[in-house]
């Protein structure tokens, strides 16, 4: 019978997301109890390129982080070791090897992975190389597959709803259209809860090609109806019928596009067309920092929590995940080249129109 673990790592990677200290508190705690050793590995998978930046966390290094947003082991969307960018050349580098050996060198007998669809992807990639691999599903976005939900969803839409409360006040009192700009990348679960829970009268998402001159006439009709000021929440992936989503950065060896601009343009466009002020704002990173809610903190702990269980029971090359009301494990094979967007046939998004909503379509 193969000996059980006695040393493990662990890396955030991605955008960060409350609830990611969380986690590791959980994975710390658990494997402590378990009598493994744990190694936090800085900067995602930086900190398997390049020297000096793994260190061992003890139960102290971790006590009380779970209520701190962001992450004490740092994360980056720009390190993919398969294809690392550099400043000054488009053709990026393969430090896989270099991961493959320090891994080794490390003593590491499993390294969780907390992270997005890119992150782990990475993570796939190594455990076909040999380094076994238990993923914890993170983004704000709520887009991963086979997971009911993320860790940081119930943050980002409570801050979001929070905007839009805010927004609501100054909108009624100027008589303006405001458009609120969040993130969500592909997907609208952020846009579409927020506006649900902040009662927005139009929001634009992804997956719905938005007609603007349908969300103007329902502007317009609630003008009719003496609604003298209207809220728009547009996802940052949200593009017109027939137009493409607003692209910021363009996709580079090695580094993701970055979205952004949507609430602007639609701001922009919407003013001739209702003959009203219109203003918009971009919460943008506020959405990742801040406190995890109550929430977030459990789920993040029962992903932790069992992680370490598959660690030890040397269930590797998979990703822990919230079915229902029960966390389980399901294949990275899975999971990686997929997304979640919301599915047209949505209670959700049928809520939304119950409620008098415009969709844009």
């Amino acid at each position: 019978m193969p000996l059980p673990p006695r040393r493990i790592g662990i890396l955030t990677g991605g955008g960060d997301a409350p609830g990611l200290n969380a986690v590791i508190r959980a994975v710390v705690r658990s494997a402590t109890t378990a009598s493994i050793e744990c190694i936090g590995i800085e900067d995602s998978f930086d900190g398997l390129m390049f020297p000096g930046r793994t260190r061992r966390l003890t139960v102290a290094d971790v006590t009380g982080i779970h209520r701190v947003g962001g992450t004490i082991l740092g994360t980056t969307n720009r390190g993919n070791p398969f294809a690392y960018p550099q400043r000054d050349s488009d053709t990026p580098l393969d430090y896989s090897a270099r991961v493959l050996e320090n891994v080794n060198a490390l003593g590491l007998a499993a390294l969780v992975v907390i992270g997005g669809d890119g992150t782990l992807a990475i993570a796939h990639e190594f455990q076909k190389r040999g380094v076994p691999i238990v993923g914890v599903p993170k983004t704000i976005d709520n887009d991963i597959v086979e997971t009911t939900m993320t860790f940081g969803f119930d943050t980002a839409v409570a801050f979001a709803t929070e905007a839009i409360d805010r927004l609501h006040a100054t909108a009624h009192a100027h008589h303006r259209i405001m458009v609120v700009e969040v993130m969500g990348r592909y997907s609208g679960w952020i846009a579409l809860y927020s506006a649900i829970a902040g009662g927005a009268d139009a929001a634009l998402i992804p997956e719905i090609p938005f007609d603007l001159s349908r969300v103007a006439a329902h502007i317009n009709a609630r003008e009719l109806l003496g609604a003298r000021s209207s809220i728009v929440v547009a996802a940052e992936g949200a593009a017109p019928v027939g137009g493409q989503r607003l692209v910021v950065t363009p996709t580079r060896p090695g580094l993701p596009e970055r979205l952004g601009g949507i609430a602007e343009r639609v701001s922009r466009d919407l003013d001739p067309l209702t003959e009203k002020e219109t203003r918009h704002v971009v919460l943008g990173h506020l959405q990742r920092g801040g406190s995890p809610l109550a929430f977030d903190r459990v789920l993040a702990t029962r992903f932790g929590s069992y992680a370490v269980d598959l660690v030890q029971r040397r269930r590797f090359g998979v990703m822990v995940a919230l079915r229902s009301d029960r966390i389980v494990e399901v294949p990275l094979e899975m999971v990686v080249g997929r997304s979640r967007p919301i599915p047209l046939d949505s209670d959700v998004l049928q809520v939304a129109r119950n409620m008098g909503m415009c969709l844009g379509d």
